[in-house]
């Protein structure tokens, strides 16, 4: 019986590697440019955006999951978020917006129906501080999930940096979700999981394939 072997997958170059955190910059950028945008907006209709937040247990107002973490209820709420937002996102973004994408996407739809379960009905809940947590338990877990070097000296950093702070916003305190906080880090911890599995499989099937060629088995 005669089989093909698929030819090992070639390292990126410099450039695709390039172009590939480049990509993921361009749409980090492009996030945080929709919230502030939104925000500009909500501005000069003096808050009348506020009303799209996340509405727990209200199946009328479902939608809200997806449009909460684009709404701010103030600049300076928005310039809190913006700040780990770039910073923890920069990290996830050097490998690529469709890494970035995924888990951003993620985070906002898993951690928001959390969100969306066990917060009060009233007021709605607003702002991206749910999608931080959930890139910094991201980037925690996947250091533990994965094993390599570069993954576990991120983890740290974030620790180092971020820790004190993401702890104590797990603390309820008046007018913060804590709620949003919790279900947006075990959104990240999932989101870890699932890629790191993928990518250690993907790992395992590249280094057991052959050279190219066929082989002939009798």
């Amino acid at each position: 019986m005669t089989t093909t072997v698929r030819p090992r997958r070639a390292a990126p170059t410099p450039v695709q590697r390039g172009q590939t955190r480049a990509s993921g910059f361009a749409l980090l950028l492009t996030i945080v440019s929709i919230m502030w945008l939104v925000e500009i907006i909500n501005s000069l209709d003096n808050g009348g955006l506020d009303g799209d937040g996340l509405y727990a247990r209200n199946f009328d107002r479902l939608w809200g999951i997806l449009t909460f973490p684009f709404i701010h209820a103030s600049f300076t709420h928005l310039l809190d978020n913006t700040i780990p937002f770039l910073f923890l996102g920069a990290f996830i973004a050097l490998r690529g917006a469709a890494r970035l994408g995924f888990i951003t996407a993620f985070v906002i739809v898993v951690g928001g129906l959390g969100t969306w379960l066990i917060s009060p009905a009233f007021p709605p809940t607003v702002g991206a501080s749910g999608v931080v947590f959930g890139y910094a338990a991201y980037l925690l877990a996947r250091g533990f999930f994965d094993r390599r070097l570069w993954e576990l000296v991120v983890g740290g950093i974030v620790a180092v940096i971020w820790g004190a702070a993401l702890i104590s916003s797990l603390v309820p305190h008046s007018n913060i979700s804590w709620q949003a906080h919790l279900c947006g880090g075990i959104a990240g911890i999932l989101a870890a999981w699932i890629l790191s599995t993928r990518d250690r499989r993907a790992r395992r099937g590249w280094r057991a394939r052959k050279p190219p060629a066929a082989q002939t088995a009798l």
